[in-house]
């Protein structure tokens, strides 16, 4: 079982031998995990570590070797009541620089920092990515969410790309930015329930010249402003607003491309219900072959796919179970606990998952 080191737990039992970036051995196959070494893997910088699988809600003890244990999903994080009023006061916060921008033409640059800065240190160790996503996301004023989603996922990005923490923590603005322009739209326009006219969507892709020149007139954010200028196009010349193709297009705008399309899609809507998150990942990658870059899209899912270990996946045959394990290449065919018995997809290829939920 797959964890990563934030969920590791008093007791939990190493099931393979962890080495640290460089290569140096830290602890060995069969060490039982106190506290003492699962600090020794923070220190290492060490994300994830296998460990004999376990149930979600009994204590924690070693077994034998070869012997499982039954998986349950989590159905509450331990994150649940402190992250979620700091996700809605950043919505409230997003809504307030949206309104200033329509009523001033405007933003403020600290207010910017003061509203995203707190999402930050408080999702900064919280890497279950998907389980967030699962529970907060809402029909509620979608504008506001997507935009402190997109710059809480370019956040993670960035940091898995490799970006210092300052650096993540600019791109992250930089998403929460990203769809400002969107102030200057009709929320007739942006709210219609059905298909938009040739005019109307003509007037929705001046959205990133719009919040282009927002952030220009009120802060010295220039890659924010690229960001806000670029986040539509597609390295195949099929965006918008200027058709720009690969290396046309800024490393951060690219980032916050693939976060922006994969809120877009997991995200309710007035006009259609949210798409399942694993189904988006599939999405993300056919499009890493023309629209999206690749290597950015390819370090999304993969450092995605982990978080959906321990959730429960519906399969097309219309069994339910508990995502065990996943492949390092065939990102979308894990292995599922259903009941006693362990389903490979990677064998068993006329089986799919369908829906992934907590």
């Amino acid at each position: 079982m797959r964890v990563h080191v934030t969920d590791l737990r008093d007791g939990d039992f190493l099931l393979r031998d962890t080495f640290n970036n460089f290569g140096l051995h830290v602890l060995s196959k069969g060490t039982t995990l106190r506290n003492k070494e699962i600090s020794m893997l923070f220190q290492h910088q060490i994300d994830y570590v296998d460990i004999e699988m376990r149930s979600f809600d009994q204590p924690v003890h070693p077994v034998a070797e070869g012997s499982t244990r039954t998986i349950e999903s989590s159905v509450s994080p331990k994150w649940m009541p402190t992250v979620k009023p700091i996700y809605e006061d950043t919505i409230k916060g997003f809504k307030t620089l949206f309104e200033k921008a329509v009523n001033e033409g405007v933003i403020e640059e600290q207010a910017v920092k003061n509203t995203f800065q707190p999402l930050v240190d408080n999702f900064r160790m919280e890497r279950d990515v998907v389980s967030m996503l699962l529970l907060l996301n809402t029909k509620d004023d979608y504008t506001y969410q997507h935009s402190v989603q997109v710059g809480m996922l370019s956040f993670y990005l960035a940091s898995w790309l490799g970006y210092s923490q300052e650096e993540s923590v600019e791109i992250g603005q930089a998403g929460f930015l990203h769809d400002i322009g969107k102030c200057r739209i009709d929320t007739a326009i942006l709210n219609k329930p059905g298909k938009l006219t040739d005019e109307e969507f003509a007037e929705i892709k001046r959205h990133p010249q719009y919040g282009h020149d927002i952030i220009q007139n009120s802060m010295d954010n220039e890659i924010a402003a690229i960001v806000a200028a670029q986040h539509h196009e597609r390295s195949d010349g099929s965006g918008y607003p200027l058709g720009l193709k690969d290396e046309q297009i800024h490393p951060i705008a690219k980032i916050v491309s693939v976060v922006d399309v994969y809120s877009a899609m997991i995200s309710m809507r007035v006009y259609r219900e949210k798409r399942d998150l694993l189904q988006v990942l599939r999405e993300i990658y056919r499009m890493s072959f023309n629209e999206l870059d690749a290597k950015t899209a390819h370090t999304f899912i993969k450092h995605m796919i982990p978080n959906f270990i321990g959730k429960r996946a519906t399969l097309d045959n219309g069994k339910t179970g508990i995502i065990v394990m996943t492949h390092p290449t065939e990102f979308f065919r894990p292995l599922i606990q259903i009941d006693n018995e362990f389903v490979d997809l990677t064998l068993i290829r006329d089986v799919d998952v369908t829906e992934i939920v907590l």
